[in-house]
Order: structure tokens, then C-alpha cells, then sequence
């Protein structure tokens, strides 16, 4: 009792300090903005690190941020990225550990449904995909009427697109928006597109090397296994792909499943907003990564090497990437600001499949250009490291893919991230359309004059376009053709 009279009289002497804490605390989850045009300030909430944009309403204000460099479209469980510390996580597994321990599939199941399958679970989702492999007969034909130079990544962007056509009671605009409210036929949009899009690829590659299409293996294969068969099979039955080489693929297809909101990712969840069906939304999303500056980066680091050409060459090469008159491809990434954790897997990757087929003379120029950007203080202060993209393209041309079949490489993966993208917009609460605002820099005021009374001016360059010579001939004469 004499304790708890002493406890009373020193805490009238020396208060609590938790309520100070706990105002301290509050006030660093906020943000105060003072406008200093009319001197309104605005208390903002800090929740998870961020603020949200539609609070400056208020003030009659809103973010402006090209590119979304500093943008949060979204909350996300999917994938997690450190890039100050280089560290990459799906559902919260670092990358590492699913490259060495798991297989595509696997991944992808982790991916969708946020943990990983239990043996039966892994067995129903294994089983349900693999299912999934074959393509309908007419849009084998639509495949084969693309001509004999169709670049693969338009054939597959094209066809996975005109699955939609294949499955209205999977399209929102025909069976109703609510359409994917039913669990299972989401799914089996799921298994379908995960499966077909193995064999949409295999045939795209078959198209253009003018050898015929090559059904999915009626034995039991893994996934990428499944898919080399598809691509390499001539005229043996029992054909089977070496197994280190479909293991290598597996583990490249886990490293590319998903990378947080990247281009092709945002694409997916913006086509999604407007209610569009999955097969329209994940050929939008090919078509994003269809771009140089994203799904063609390993394309772009190959013709890099192939230009150095030699270690002897390298030095001076730098020298041009200091001054700006080349690009150093392969190094550095706009959320990465450390070693990119997947480049340090590839680079394994690359030794084992190079034991099997022989070694690629341009890794030789590719690790000496490692080894002299990473001691050059240039490029250290700059944190220009290397990334996934500057080993792969080196696997994929030892594999013998010619390159422009990399973004399609790309796109088998990255569909399993897409999906996942997918299937969390459409359970998220605050999913709306996506609706971007402007900065409007035109004219505010104008009116219509007529054709007369504007000034006569010759078509400028801003309009015009080429002839050919072929056009210019034929229009030579002096009737039309």
C-alpha cells in the first residue's frame, strides 16, 4: 500500500510520458501542407507510407507525376520489392528460395492464391493447366495465316486476344459484369489461359522457322518441359527435352512471374478497370511488354555485346557510355538501386546450361563489362547494377532463340503475374475505372473559321507522310490507277 501512495505522489511530480508519445506518434502519421497562396493548411494521413492524392482536393490541388515515379495505382499482397536493399518476394518468399526449391507452376499457384498449394492442391492445379494445352482447331488456323516473317510477339498478342471470341460466357460484355463473381469460371479462365499460352508460343515459333505445328505431349511433362517438346519435336515419338535445359527455363520463368506494378502489369489492371474480358486484357498487356523499353531489354543487351564484339573493345565502349554517346544496357532499373537479386540466379543459370551447350563467346565480354562497370566509380555512384536482363539474353541465344522471340520468352511467365493481378482487382473494394487527370497546356479560347477565310498554306512536314517508290510510280500516270 505504501508503494502504490509513493507511485501517485511521483507520477503528480514526474507525469506519464505516454500521451506525449502517443501525441508524438499521431502527429508523424500525418502531413501538414501549408497553401502559400492564401495560407489554408491541410492535414493529410499517412497510412502505410503513403497519402492519398484526392485529399489535395481540398486545397484545390492535384499530384502531377509522368511515368508514375513516385505513384501508388494500387495496393497489392502480390509481390514485394526492396530495391535499396535488392531483395524481390512473392506473397512474402524471397526469390532465392523459390528459384532453388520450386517449379513454375508452383509459383504461379503462389502467385494467385497467396500461399503456397498443399500436395493435393499442387496436384488439382498441375493437372487442371496441363489439361488446358490445346487450342482450339480454328485458331490453329488463324495462326497459320500469318505470313512466313510474322514477328512471334504480334502472333501471340493477336491470338490470345482472339480467344475472347472462343469464350463469350466469359465476357463481361456478353454474359453480364458480374461474370467473374463466379469463383470456378474465373479459375477456368485461369487454367485455360495459363495452359494455352505455352502452346500459342510454341506455335508462333514453329510458324516462323517453317516447320509444322506440334500438339502438347500426351506423357506426363513439367510445364516448360511441355513446352520445349512443343518447339524442338520432329519425327521421334518418345521425344523428351534434357531435363537440366527444362529446368533452367523453369527456373528463368520463375524469376520473370511478376516484378510489383511494371508497364505490362499496370496495362493489365487498367484494361481490367473498364470491365473488359481477361483474354482482351492480357493481350494488352503482352502489347506493353511488347515495347523496347520493357519486354525487349534482353534483346537490347545482346546487340550491345554483339557491337562491343570484344574484351579488348570494352574500355573504349565505356569511354562513349560516360560521354552519352551509347546506352549501357542491362545495367541499372528504375526501382532497383542494388545488385538486382534475379541477375545473380541468371548468372548461375547461365554456367549450367553452358556446360550442356557449349559456352557463348559474348559471356566472356559480358563479365569482364560487369567487372569493369562495378569497380568503375562512374557507374558505382550512379548504383548501375546489373540486371536480369543482362545475363538472359545470353541463355536464350545459347538456347538457340532467335531474338526476336525474347519478349515472347517473356510473355509465357509474366502471364501468371498478370493473372494474379487480375484475379486481386477484381476482390479489391476500390477498384473504379482507371480515369487519369491532365495538365491541360492548350489554347483556353478559340472559334471555327471557315475553310475560305483560313490562310492558304502548303501541307507542312508536321502532315505529310513518305511515298513510296512503288506508290510513286504507279500514281505517275495521268489518270488514276
Amino acid at each position: 500500500m505504501a508503494s502504490n501512495r509513493l507511485n501517485r505522489i511521483l507520477h503528480q511530480i514526474a507525469p506519464d510520458e505516454k500521451p506525449a508519445d502517443k501525441k508524438d506518434a499521431n502527429a508523424k502519421s500525418s502531413l501538414t501542407v501549408v497553401d502559400n497562396r492564401d495560407g489554408k493548411r491541410l492535414e493529410v494521413k499517412i497510412e502505410n507510407g503513403v497519402v492519398r492524392s484526392k485529399d489535395f482536393w481540398k486545397l484545390g490541388l492535384r499530384t502531377y507525376d509522368p511515368g508514375y515515379k513516385n505513384t501508388a495505382s494500387c495496393t497489392s499482397r502480390i509481390t514485394f520489392i526492396n530495391g535499396a536493399k535488392g531483395e524481390l518476394k512473392y506473397r512474402g518468399i524471397p526469390i532465392e528460395q523459390l528459384a532453388q526449391k520450386s517449379t513454375f507452376l508452383e509459383v504461379a499457384y503462389l502467385l494467385m492464391y497467396g500461399k503456397l498449394p498443399s500436395n493435393d492442391q499442387l496436384e488439382y492445379w498441375n493437372r487442371r493447366v496441363m489439361r488446358h494445352t490445346y487450342i482450339h482447331e480454328d485458331l490453329k488456323t488463324m495462326m497459320k495465316s500469318f505470313r512466313y516473317d510474322a514477328h512471334p510477339m504480334g502472333m501471340v498478342i493477336s491470338t490470345i486476344t482472339a480467344m475472347s471470341t472462343f469464350h463469350p460466357e466469359a465476357n463481361p460484355a456478353l454474359a453480364g459484369q458480374g461474370v467473374y463473381k463466379n469463383v470456378q469460371l474465373r479459375n477456368k479462365q485461369i487454367h485455360r489461359i495459363l495452359g494455352t499460352i505455352t502452346t500459342i508460343a510454341a506455335f508462333a515459333y514453329r510458324h516462323r522457322i517453317g516447320r509444322p505445328y506440334v500438339s502438347p505431349s500426351s506423357t506426363q511433362m513439367t510445364y516448360s518441359e511441355n513446352f520445349l517438346y512443343m518447339i524442338d519435336k520432329l519425327g521421334n515419338p518418345g521425344y523428351r527435352p534434357h531435363p537440366k535445359l527444362a529446368k533452367a527455363l523453369d527456373v528463368l520463368f520463375i524469376l520473370h512471374a511478376d516484378h510489383e506494378q511494371n508497364c505490362s502489369a499496370s496495362a493489365m489492371r487498367h484494361l481490367t478497370s473498364s470491365g473488359v474480358d481477361v483474354y482482351t486484357s492480357i493481350g494488352g498487356a503482352a502489347s506493353a511488354l511488347y515495347g523496347p523499353r520493357h519486354g525487349g531489354a534482353n534483346e537490347a543487351v545482346l546487340r550491345m555485346l554483339q557491337s562491343i564484339g570484344d574484351k579488348k573493345n570494352i574500355p573504349s565502349f565505356i569511354e562513349k557510355v560516360k560521354s552519352k554517346q551509347v546506352r549501357l544496357m542491362g545495367f541499372g532499373h528504375r526501382v532497383y538501386k542494388n545488385y538486382d537479386p534475379r541477375a545473380r540466379i541468371v548468372r548461375k543459370i547461365a554456367d549450367e546450361v553452358f556446360d550442356i551447350l557449349g559456352r557463348e563467346p559474348l559471356i566472356e565480354v559480358a563479365g569482364e563489362l560487369e567487372r569493369i562497370a562495378l569497380s568503375d566509380p562512374f557507374f558505382v555512384k550512379r548504383k548501375l547494377y546489373p540486371n536480369v536482363d543482362f545475363y538472359s539474353g545470353l541463355i536464350y541465344k545459347a538456347m538457340g532463340f532467335p531474338t526476336d522471340f525474347f519478349p515472347v520468352l517473356f510473355t509465357i511467365p509474366r502471364t501468371a503475374g498478370w493473372l494474379a493481378h487480375w484475379n486481386e482487382f477484381l476482390d479489391d473494394p476500390e477498384n473504379v475505372i482507371v480515369r487519369p487527370r491532365q495538365v491541360y497546356l492548350g489554347k483556353k479560347e478559340g472559334g471555327y473559321k471557315s475553310l475560305i477565310s483560313r490562310s492558304r498554306e502548303q501541307p507542312s512536314s508536321e502532315v505529310t507522310s513518305y511515298s513510296t517508290p512503288e506508290s510513286r510510280r504507279r500514281t505517275a500516270s495521268d489518270g488514276n490507277p
